[in-house]
């Protein structure tokens, strides 16, 4: 009896220490001062049906582009917020336009080995600074997992999905930028912030 007790102690210590570090991961990670106003986005709770997507807080109703992408793809992205710890939030929503389910294609996770072994995600994204000649590729955690959505295989017809991906932030004097994503076209996006 007394070893199934120190069993079960034990195991709710080593629980408590992971449940412990985590939260101290993710408060070392998500710091910067911008108030608490990162995207708290994830694949099973960020899904909405519909034909018109949330508002975000802070975002207008137009976006700022509309990327067409393969098979009936669209991406609105809705803003790019600069914040003081030196990142670029891009926020948005991932639409199936198309008439049947779709099955995200892999390419939109990049061809980057370390972000495509955690599954699917929008880590092949990219901003493009053209008068700065740089190329800023999706954030990554210490684990090497991208700080973008991530766990999403297919999209229902007419379904959204709302997404983001952090960046380096360019230059504060660079306002325009080139958002690029495998498989769709690229457009101009103003940073704001």
């Amino acid at each position: 009896m007394s070893m199934r007790f120190t069993t079960k102690a034990r195991r709710g210590m080593v629980a408590l220490t992971v449940v412990a570090a985590l939260a101290v991961g993710v408060a070392g990670c998500g710091g910067g001062g911008d108030g608490g106003k990162k995207p708290r986005t994830s694949a099973s709770s960020s899904k909405h049906s519909g034909s018109g997507p949330t508002a975000q807080e802070g975002q207008s109703d137009t976006p700022l582009a509309e990327l067409k992408g393969s098979d009936g793809l669209l991406l609105r992205i809705t803003s790019a917020q600069r914040d003081s710890g030196g990142f670029v939030t891009v926020n948005g929503d991932l639409k199936n336009d198309g008439a049947k389910s779709l099955v995200i294609p892999s390419a939109l996770s990049g061809n980057e080995t370390e972000i495509t072994r955690n599954g699917r995600s929008l880590g092949g994204a990219t901003l493009v600074d053209s008068k700065g000649k740089k190329r800023y590729y999706v954030l990554r955690d210490t684990d090497g997992r991208p700080l973008t959505t991530t766990g999403f295989s297919t999209i229902k017809a007419g379904e959204s999905l709302a997404v983001f991906m952090q960046f380096p932030a360019p230059p504060t004097g660079t306002t325009e930028v080139t958002f690029q994503l495998p498989t769709f076209s690229s457009a101009p996006i103003e940073i704001s912030g």
